[in-house]
């Protein structure tokens, strides 16, 4: 990326003209920066998963609206989560969510 981008009102909906795109099942990603470190808007449909996976480098989440839960916690809107490297869980929206999420390498599906 060579340009800086800017999102007015990012908190309160601004991210909400973005074009989303299919992920995984109930799933869809936005990428907003490619490479390494990649950051993302995630949406979860209502229902939707991650399976368990084990996190190669950094990730971390802002819950931006809706909520999601894991084997540690339920994270709703306004929740900031650091997942460091080696950690291993498995993710879950039983209402649907949109998360901004940052990762420095990919994650691996176990």
């Amino acid at each position: 990326m060579s340009e800086a981008l800017s999102f007015p009102d990012f908190l309160r909906g601004g991210w909400q003209h973005c074009q989303f795109e299919y992920f995984r099942d109930g799933v869809e990603i936005c990428r907003l920066v490619t490479g390494e470190p990649e950051v993302a808007l995630l949406r979860y449909a209502p229902g939707a998963s991650v399976p368990r996976h084990l996190h190669q480098g950094l990730e971390t989440i802002l819950v931006l609206e809706g909520s999601q839960s894991d084997e540690f916690g339920h994270y709703p809107a306004g929740s900031l989560v650091a997942n460091p490297e080696g950690t291993c869980h498995s993710v879950a929206s039983s209402e649907g969510c949109v998360v901004l999420i940052q990762w420095t390498k990919p994650v691996k599906i176990l």
